[in-house]
């Protein structure tokens, strides 16, 4: 659930980056971005594959369409997603550039419907207040789009010297509306909450005062918030050296993280009827801590894989160097 919407998010700022002007700053974005959608888009599918659909009964969301379902809708739009997602990268590394931006627009909407899936096919669920919310997968697309930025960050670290360096100011700018979005989204909860208009406001708000556990985790949004926000108008002021970076990467990575943490399995410990907390204890195995450990270790293949695979061939070898051009 997270990886497919850190690639829908990825698509949108790749897709957009494909149209702007050669040696623009925005167009300075697409090695990195380009490299992260290619490779959430190819780990997205094997973790949605084995946390949701199961691999044994995938293939009965084929030969039994239910177009009520959304989980049979994604199983239709989110291969259509990666194919896209290859395609333009690989358009990209060729330098196909005209190409490229006609299949950007197709991959604009193919990435919209995604955030549309996976932002459904939960808030559907009218047994659970917390979920069955608009705010839901409108949260879900911006912290995602706060974990794109910091898996950019991330991912420039670790490409090759013939790209230019990320562009720190464009960046900013893209995380700064993120961070306002969320601001704004959380107000207009909070608004609407109290004026009784959103019914998720109070269920909320009944765990936070009731349990410990949930203030705690309010408390630690809160102050996750408060950084992002004091990191990246630190950043907007004085220059930042590669231990920052790293770090405002990996806060802004967890933070997305944790929020779907909180979002898919703490609030299964409430009971959808009666009171109380459900007691969970993850298991060790492949259905819960080896399985997370598993996925962070096919990222950090895939981004090893990649990044090498690019300072071989930084650009394709069936084209002449003239038709590319790597300027800091």
């Amino acid at each position: 659930m997270g990886a497919d919407q850190l690639a829908a998010i990825s698509a949108i700022i790749a897709a957009g980056c494909a149209w702007a002007p050669a040696q623009s700053d925005w167009a300075k974005l697409s090695p990195s971005v380009n490299t992260l959608l290619l490779i959430c888009a190819v780990t997205a599918p094997v973790s949605l594959l084995a946390d949701l659909h199961q691999p044994g009964r995938f293939w009965h969301f084929y030969t039994n369409f239910t177009p009520w379902s959304w989980m049979s809708w994604g199983a239709v739009l989110l291969p259509i997603f990666a194919g896209l997602s290859v395609v333009f990268c690989a358009l990209w590394w060729l330098g196909w550039q005209r190409l490229q931006r006609l299949v950007a627009l197709a991959l604009i909407v193919s990435a919209i419907s995604i955030l549309i899936y996976t932002g459904s096919e939960i808030m559907v669920l009218r047994s659970r207040p917390l979920w069955h919310t608009y705010f839901v997968p409108i949260n879900l697309a911006l912290t995602a789009w706060l974990a794109t930025i910091g898996g950019m960050i991330l991912i420039a670290k670790f490409l090759p010297r013939h790209f230019p360096p990320l562009p720190e100011k464009t960046v900013l700018i893209l995380a700064s509306l993120a961070a306002i979005s969320l601001i704004i989204t959380a107000l207009c909860w909070g608004i609407l909450g109290v004026a009784g208009h959103e019914p998720s406001f109070a269920y909320a708000y009944a765990l936070f005062a009731q349990y410990p556990a949930w203030r705690l985790s309010l408390i630690g949004s809160i102050a996750a918030g408060l950084l992002v926000v004091a990191m990246l108008w630190f950043w907007s002021r004085r220059e930042t050296g590669w231990f920052f970076q790293f770090f405002l990467a990996v806060l802004l990575l967890g933070s997305a993280w944790v929020f779907r943490w909180v979002i898919f399995m703490n609030v299964q410990s409430v009971p959808k009827y009666g009171a109380g907390l459900y007691l969970y204890t993850m298991p060790l195995g492949a259905d819960g801590l080896l399985g997370i450990v598993g996925i962070f270790g096919l990222f950090i293949a895939m981004i090893a894989i990649v990044t090498f695979a690019l300072s071989v061939f930084p650009k394709s070898p069936f084209l002449k160097s003239k038709q590319y051009n790597f300027q800091s």
